[in-house]
């Protein structure tokens, strides 16, 4: 695209010294402007996500005072090769706090499905979890 900036000095020393020109140079702007050439369609597009639904906030679970006595679950989701990373932190944990019962467990399907078996197990026996979700 070209575009004429005329000042208004040079408006009027073109028109003094060929007003042919002057006025060639006006007529010529808009055939270099674009306006002469039809113009792109444009549509409208909507965004396809939607509004989503309200979220119903869960409080997190009130935080356990200490660990002496307790019983707490170590969940592995089945992330390839982190089981034995969760048995050794069962027994490094085991060690550091000796009067805490540490249980591994596997949770059966992957991070996203339900376990209500093993939810119902921690539940009853337990008093606070460590969930792996990987690496």
């Amino acid at each position: 695209m070209i575009v004429f900036v005329v000042t208004r000095f040079e408006e009027k020393r073109i028109m003094r010294k060929s007003p042919v020109l002057f006025l060639a140079l006006l007529l010529a702007i808009p055939l270099f402007s674009g306006t002469l050439w039809p113009q792109e369609a444009k549509i409208a597009v909507l965004n396809p996500l939607g509004q989503p639904p309200p979220i119903d906030r869960v409080p997190m679970a009130p935080r356990i005072d200490n660990l002496e006595g307790k019983t707490i679950f170590i969940v592995d989701t089945g992330f390839t090769d982190t089981h034995q990373f969760f048995t050794e932190m069962q027994k490094l944990l085991g060690e550091r706090y000796p009067k805490t019962k540490w249980e591994v467990r596997v949770k059966s399907g992957t991070y996203f499905d339900d376990d209500p078996k093993l939810w119902a197990e921690i539940k009853e026996n337990g008093h606070g979890m460590i969930m792996g979700i990987g690496h």
